[in-house]
């Protein structure tokens, strides 16, 4: 079996790309799979395409990426699945989904983990959005022979278009990569880390918990820190905040600095379609985690045992107040986070899941 994968990014790089089919290449590997790919964008654009600026580089590079997709149509005589993951172009209809599912007769697994028939351009990027097509989801949904989705909130959407529908979250390695056993003890610290990390799209999440880390930081003076692991410094008008610009290189070893991860989210449909990839990412690095309850986000955290869910300002400041005073219980939820993670979001629990996409399994 022959297995193109179609991705807007270079792999190895996307974080969507990374914990929603990368880490099961081998798996599809050791079951007599071939596997090929190709990004839209290439690596020199996608280390600006988020960038303010750059507007020349971006177009020659868009033209570039209509180019090899129309290529690459012409190269599929011995493809028996089309992985695609969120669209085959950037902008425009779905031209090329159409033709590889009604002219060429491939069969086309479809895989999205944000509601991104919503509109929700970046900053950066906003005089393309126009052109951005976000009614092509449907369409693709139709002519996809299955459809791979983060949560139930996505899956309910595609299943108005198609039946055949699985719930494939987001997950970790948790055996390789977000494992703490594998990364030197964290060095003793004065102070209790209160961490954060994202893209400077999800920055502003973090504007409506400014009067709960304004009331922590007077409340525990000297004792508790700040620390965001961005893309961008967000500057934040505190005086406990440390920022760490986030690198691949260093993802793990950052956020094992953290001893009470956050995952603030606004009540939207946007939202709703996220994959609490970053409260995953923390429990299964054994850090105790206090997210907003919208979305999976619910599922993923049992309030009160592997982590905190924290509706308005007073929910979070009191979990946060628990977590930062009593270090036994912080060492419980995250223990019991991790355990989550394993059983239900982790690469081998899931791989059964993905594997069936191609029916593997």
């Amino acid at each position: 079996m022959k297995i193109l994968f179609l991705t807007p990014y270079p792999l190895k790089e996307a974080p969507s790309q990374r914990f929603r089919f990368e880490q099961y290449f081998s798996f599809l590997l050791e079951n007599g799979c071939q596997i090929v790919s190709q990004s839209f964008w290439d690596e020199k654009t996608w280390a600006i395409l988020y960038k303010s600026g750059y507007s020349s580089q971006k177009i020659m590079s868009l033209i570039y990426g209509f180019g090899r997709r129309i290529k690459v149509l012409f190269q599929l005589s011995n493809i028996d699945f089309v992985f695609i993951h969120r669209e085959c172009l950037p902008i425009g209809p779905p031209i090329i989904e159409w033709i590889i599912s009604k002219v060429l007769q491939k069969k086309i697994v479809y895989d999205f983990d944000d509601a991104i028939w919503i509109p929700n351009t970046s900053q950066e990027n906003k005089a393309v959005a126009f052109l951005k097509w976000h009614s092509k989801v449907e369409s693709i949904c139709k002519w996809s022979y299955k459809v791979s989705c983060g949560n139930s909130f996505l899956a309910d959407f595609a299943l108005r278009f198609n039946s055949h529908v699985t719930i494939n979250p987001t997950t970790i390695d948790t055996t390789y990569l977000h494992n703490p056993d594998l990364y030197k003890a964290k060095d003793e610290s004065n102070s209790t880390i209160i961490g954060w990390t994202g893209t400077q799209s999800t920055l502003p999440y973090l504007d409506p918990l400014m009067p709960v880390f304004e009331k922590i930081e007077n409340k525990f003076k000297g004792q508790v820190r700040l620390l965001i692991i961005a893309n961008k410094n967000p500057a934040l008008k505190l005086e406990f905040v440390d920022f760490i610009q986030w690198s691949k290189q260093t993802e793990i070893e950052d956020l094992l600095r953290i001893d009470i991860g956050i995952m603030p989210l606004p009540g939207d449909a946007w939202a709703n379609g996220k994959c609490g990839f970053k409260a995953l990412q923390y429990m299964a690095l054994e850090i105790p985690t206090v997210a907003a309850p919208v979305g999976v986000n619910a599922t993923i955290i049992d309030d009160g045992i592997n982590g905190f869910l924290a509706s308005d300002q007073n929910e979070w400041i009191n979990a946060l107040e628990q977590l930062i005073l009593d270090t036994i219980l912080r060492k419980k939820v995250g223990s019991k986070g991790r355990e989550k993670v394993i059983t239900h979001y982790s690469v081998l629990s899931n791989s059964a899941t993905f594997l069936s996409l191609f029916g593997l399994a």
